[in-house]
């Protein structure tokens, strides 16, 4: 189940509008409707507790291992880092499609992934000119 699929079920079994839940959250109805229709995540991670409390659920539930990195990615490298972070995603889960990799390896190899992405962006922040680091 997606990110988008799992507010969406929370959301109606309170029978709460899309409106009704990004008033309570702060945030817009477009943000609502791009979390449950357009695949996308929250920016901060404490999004994430807010809906989790609001929800009634637990912020584990809505945040799995690769949100929680698209998270982190988006924290400190913003937009261009999201990305970047998805389509190394995708292209990692492509090269699964139809083989015999068990689960746990899977997840292993989309680990060491994630951490690679995050040593290169850090190793490359020495060769940014100043004036592109946010302070």
């Amino acid at each position: 189940m997606t990110f988008g699929e799992k507010i969406k079920n929370l959301r109606k079994k309170k029978k709460m509008s899309q409106s009704q839940l990004a008033d309570i959250l702060g945030v817009s109805l477009r943000t609502i409707r791009g979390w449950e229709i357009e695949g996308r995540y929250p920016k901060q991670r404490g999004q994430y507790q807010k809906l989790a409390n609001t929800l009634e659920c637990d912020m584990a539930y809505l945040m799995t291992d690769t949100e929680s990195f698209v998270t982190d990615v988006s924290e400190q490298y913003g937009s261009r880092g999201v990305k970047q972070a998805q389509q190394i995603l995708e292209q990692a889960a492509a090269m699964f499609a139809g083989g015999d990799l068990s689960d746990e390896d899977k997840a292993a190899f989309m680990d060491e992934i994630q951490l690679l992405y995050l040593d290169s962006k850090r190793r490359a922040k020495k060769f940014t000119p100043k004036k592109y680091l946010q302070e």
